[in-house]
């Protein structure tokens, strides 16, 4: 079949092949892409999708680009902030009874460092790869609900500016960045930081929700036509069951942190156990969200690998079905493992023992698709780039930390260890290990999509080995002196106890390791303005983000794609093929169906606005008023219902939905 026969033919909607003419829609309404030549279909589009110059354009912008690359700068930002913490707790214990740092100092450092890199970092900079790749990757023009999707960046933004301010301000949260009650509750925690974790807390997850319910439609239902659920990228299956699993997680932990502020504000006592409250329901809670948190950072990275295997194999990835069925049941086996975390509690052990064997059973889909890499790999003929070289790094220190997780799921061995620095090199193995180093390999192998430059080949090596040395050097003891006996989560340790050399050690390999996100910040720094020209498709990869240009115009794609493949570009080496029928004087997008992508309606995409900014102002305003008042709340909604009637007037538009 031709490629015009795909764009207008009965294979991709057949109900509507007749009457329109095998367009997507009939000419009635306005200019069409229909017969019109390249050059002056882009025009049109350039316009109509284009964001207004000038400061008022680029704070109302929608475009999801836009929106990811302001994502991506603040979260890693975020990063370097959690990172120089981290250096400056190691400078502390790099030796015993140090008196660097003062032990209230040390608390809010220890939690800002874990708040940062868990709900500032971490979950972010994961959301912002996916809103700027999965409507690439789909072949459409804009993300589902774009206003949202702004609104999102502009409540992350405040939340992160809120809690770095407090910090300057010696208002910084001090009791870890879980929070644990009754440290966190009025009896224990006087003062403004425990209200200003709460309430941090409460509205970055808001972020994190609209985000992952934009990806949920975005996947669902604007596909490219033909892009049926075999077909889609296992980079967008790992985004789309992240989103899922954020939107039932997420929840959970603004409860805890609302129950937690409405104990202190206003006097309830869910947590206080002389008044009938429970103070483990803290932490069930909490961890309910605690561990799905890991693997929502944690799978978006397996997609990011799937990408990167599968363009330097140069071969699809091994065992699609059983790629995307491993995803989808770690998503649905995270939520039964929270209680992994309390097993020092004093919880009755059947139900201890119900959680161990679930613990062990999520290393089966996570093991299935570390031997459906290594089969890739083995079946293509891969070709050795820095992405790949963190991939690698990947393999490594994940598989460490999954092994050292196995062992935590057995009771004993956890009692033994739970509150030592053992605990604390397992989850950087994991977190560090299976999220950190393939998000590395993936800003080597987007960049070029973002900037349309390479970056440095030489230097990224350099990162590789610097970033990988220093990690095992600084993390690997951990687990050492972590069987010794040393407790995680103290300023200071005794000279008699004999850990001060491996102390030093440990600190030496974080610097290492911070010099290498030295180097990989003056690469990025460098690159982006002096790099190679990249071209369109630098690494000859199969997916529809790079059968555009680099950067992306705009409008994404000048004309639709028509998918015929799970790697479109592969399949497809000469002419993409595309469908037609849209307009080009507004916004429109394609809305297909959920299994099999067949075009549906056509739908009008939100244009620029500054009321989610203006929304997000009068929310943050609102909830940090409220860490004062709890009367901030009812003063609060009125601002906050005249931004919302800005935001969703009607403008009038007549709806199009042939």
């Amino acid at each position: 079949m031709s490629s015009a026969d795909l764009a207008h033919g009965r294979d991709l909607a057949p109900q509507r092949a007749a009457a329109q003419k095998g367009d997507l829609a009939p000419e009635r309404d306005g200019p069409r892409d229909t017969g019109l030549d390249d050059a002056s279909l882009e025009r049109w589009l350039a316009r109509t999708w284009q964001t207004v110059p000038g400061i008022i354009g680029a704070l109302s912008s929608v475009d999801h680009k836009i929106v990811a690359r302001r994502y991506l700068i603040t979260a890693f930002v975020f990063l370097c902030l959690g990172g120089l913490s981290a250096v400056a707790m190691r400078i502390q214990l790099s030796g015993p009874e140090r008196g660097l740092i003062g032990p209230d100092r040390y608390n809010q450092l220890f939690t800002m460092h874990g708040v940062t890199m868990m709900f500032l970092f971490a979950v972010p900079i994961v959301q912002a790869t996916g809103i700027y790749l999965v409507p690439l990757m789909v072949g459409t023009r804009n993300i589902a609900f774009p206003r949202l999707n702004a609104f999102s960046f502009w409540i992350y933004l405040s939340g992160g500016l809120f809690a770095w301010v407090s910090f300057a301000l010696d208002m910084a949260p001090d009791v870890g960045w879980f929070s644990y009650v009754p440290l966190s509750g009025p009896e224990f925690g006087p003062g403004k930081r425990s209200d200003v974790w709460a309430q941090m807390i409460t509205y970055t997850e808001v972020s994190s929700l609209a985000v992952a319910v934009a990806t949920i439609v975005t996947v669902l239902k604007q596909r490219a036509p033909g892009m049926s659920l075999d077909k889609i990228p296992l980079y967008v299956w790992a985004m789309l069951v992240t989103s899922f699993v954020i939107v039932f997680a997420m929840p959970a932990v603004m409860i805890t942190s609302t129950f937690l502020i409405l104990d202190r504000l206003v006097g309830t006592h869910i947590f206080n156990p002389a008044e009938g409250g429970d103070v483990l329901l803290f932490q069930h809670l909490f961890w309910f969200f605690g561990h799905p948190e890991v693997y929502i950072i944690f799978l978006p990275a397996t997609g990011m690998v799937s990408s990167i295997i599968a363009a330097f194999a140069r071969r699809p990835v091994f065992g699609y079905l059983g790629m995307v069925l491993s995803l989808i049941s770690v998503g649905f086996l995270s939520f039964g493992l929270w209680v992994h975390h309390m097993f020092a509690t004093g919880l009755p052990k059947l139900g201890a023992s119900f959680f161990t064997a679930s613990s062990m059973l999520i290393a089966i889909p996570n093991g299935l698709q570390i031997f459906c890499w290594l089969a890739t790999l083995w079946d293509g003929r891969p070709i050795i780039r820095t992405p790949l070289l963190f991939v690698f790094g990947f393999f490594f220190t994940f598989v460490a930390g999954g092994l050292t997780g196995v062992m935590l799921a057995s009771v004993p061995l956890d009692l033994q260890v739970h509150d030592t620095y053992f605990v604390t090199a397992h989850f950087h193995y994991v977190l560090i290990g299976g999220s950190v180093f393939p998000l590395l390999g993936a800003t080597y192998f987007w960049f070029p999509k973002i900037t349309g430059r390479m970056m440095s080949e030489r230097l990224g090596r350099w990162h590789f080995w610097l970033a990988f040395i220093g990690f095992n050097a600084a993390f690997f003891p951990m687990h050492i002196v972590g069987l010794w006996g040393m407790p995680r989560r103290v300023y200071t340790y005794p000279v008699e106890l004999g850990w001060g050399n491996i102390n030093l050690f440990i600190t030496a390999g974080a610097v290492v390791l911070f010099l290498s996100f030295v180097l990989f910040t003056i690469n990025l720094v460098y690159s982006a303005s002096r790099g190679a020209p990249a071209g369109d498709n630098p690494w000859n990869a199969g997916t529809l983000e790079w059968a555009t240009s680099s950067p992306p115009p705009s409008y994404n794609f000048a004309r639709i794609p028509v998918v015929t493949h799970s790697e479109p570009l592969w399949a497809e080496r000469d002419t993409l093929p595309v469908a037609t029928g849209l307009r080009v004087d507004v916004r429109e997008l394609v809305i297909s169906t959920v299994a099999e992508a067949y075009p549906d309606v056509r739908e009008k995409s939100a244009t620029p606005s500054i009321w989610p900014l203006f929304a997000a102002l009068a929310v943050g305003a609102t909830f940090l008023y409220s860490i004062f008042s709890p009367w901030a709340v009812v003063w609060g909604a009125g601002p906050i219902a005249i931004t919302l009637i800005g935001w969703f007037w009607p403008k009038g538009d007549p709806e199009d939905e042939e």
